[in-house]
């Protein structure tokens, strides 16, 4: 069975730069790497064959050659090298190359990997900006050896494999294969004494203690970046950074949108009727007054201007919207009952409550429609 063409298994076209072939390649890639496809041969498959195509393209002297023969520059065929290539064994660095801080994997010597923290905080911290201390239980950098992973009074080698390149080069028909040297990882150097702390890995497990400043105005789903401050690398790499993640916890009155401040709150059914101020609470911990007027509804929004939350490396503030919610009167005394009946009893209902009386005209009006 003839093998696919590698430009159509990456779809792109013959004369697509490297950068599209990159850009290809790592959405295929993702979609069929068997690690997010666990048991599924169709997806283990699919993700050879693109390796394969990109291992081949991504390599100017090895595209030259598969423009110029096909598959043949790779099987011994006509016009093509001896003795094939083994396309498989380079499946995983090209992946790593790639995704590696997507996935957590890396190459020896690449720096430490990068950290999460979900933090969640309360609508207030959110507003006023806070101050808060986290433990992360992370890799640090060894302090007997200071990272290096070597013995006191030893030092790192040359990797005498590579001789302190990282990479070994091996010859393959007329192509030079250049992989990552097994011997050091990659990272050109060998430890012949290792630290007795470490192990040799320059680095050990410890909970870090750490401060971080939320800003005043941070939104849910808010990320902060505290460079250097993920895991340590092997052997004196660099450190990887933290990524804290924030979410804020639901307000007991409070709702919030962007800026905006929503707040629900109950007002006695003779304030709404007759007028009146009201007393509502803020997020700066302060009351503030709301003229009511008369004949107010439940539902009805009452806007306070900068009363909201604040607004992201601003001085400036969203505002406060009070919706009203009218109170039915409970536990009534009877003094109060007979009121509220003679106070019905007067009549003028379609003056005092439109609504209700507007409402029930429409439904007599509906229903004498169907009879017609």
């Amino acid at each position: 069975m003839a093998k696919q063409d590698y430009y159509e298994i990456l779809g792109v076209s013959r004369d697509a730069d490297q950068e599209e072939l990159k850009k290809a390649y790592r959405k295929l890639a993702m979609r069929w790497h068997p690690d997010r496809n666990p048991g599924d041969v169709e997806a283990e498959k699919r993700f050879k064959e693109l390796s394969e195509a990109y291992d081949v393209l991504k390599d100017d002297q090895k595209r030259g050659a598969y423009d110029r023969f096909g598959h043949a520059a790779f099987e011994g065929g006509q016009g093509g090298a001896r003795g094939g290539f083994d396309f498989a064994q380079g499946f995983a660095d090209i992946f790593e190359e790639m995704f590696g801080d997507a996935t957590g994997r890396r190459g020896g010597g690449g720096r430490g990997s990068d950290l999460r923290y979900n933090m969640e905080i309360l609508l207030e911290e959110a507003f006023r900006g806070s101050e808060k201390t986290i433990r992360v239980p992370t890799h640090a950098a060894c302090e007997a050896c200071n990272g290096t992973g070597a013995e006191a009074g030893s030092r790192p080698i040359s990797c005498p494999t590579c001789r302190g390149q990282g990479k070994i080069r091996a010859q393959q028909g007329f192509f030079t294969i250049e992989r990552t040297c097994p011997a050091c990882g990659g990272a050109g150097r060998v430890i012949e004494k290792p630290c007795k702390s470490c192990g040799g890995a320059g680095r050990v497990r410890k909970e870090k203690t750490l401060s971080v400043t939320i800003p005043p105005g941070v939104e849910d789903g808010t990320r902060i970046r505290l460079a250097g401050e993920g895991e340590a690398g092997l052997r004196g790499s660099p450190p990887g950074d933290l990524y804290i993640f924030l979410s804020i916890a639901p307000h007991r009155f409070f709702q919030r949108d962007g800026a905006s401040i929503h707040c629900r709150v109950p007002i006695p059914m003779t304030t709404a009727a007759l007028g009146g101020q009201i007393e509502v609470p803020t997020l700066d911990g302060t009351f503030a007054k709301v003229n009511v007027s008369a004949g107010t509804q439940s539902g009805q929004q009452f806007r306070l201007k900068g009363k909201g939350m604040s607004v992201l490396r601003s001085n400036s503030r969203g505002d406060l919207y009070v919706q009203a919610i009218v109170e039915t009167p409970v536990n009534l005394t009877k003094r109060q009952q007979e009121l509220l009946r003679e106070f019905e009893g007067a009549g003028g209902k379609d003056k005092t409550s439109p609504e209700s009386a507007g409402f029930f005209q429409k439904v007599k009006e509906f229903w004498s429609d169907l009879r017609e």
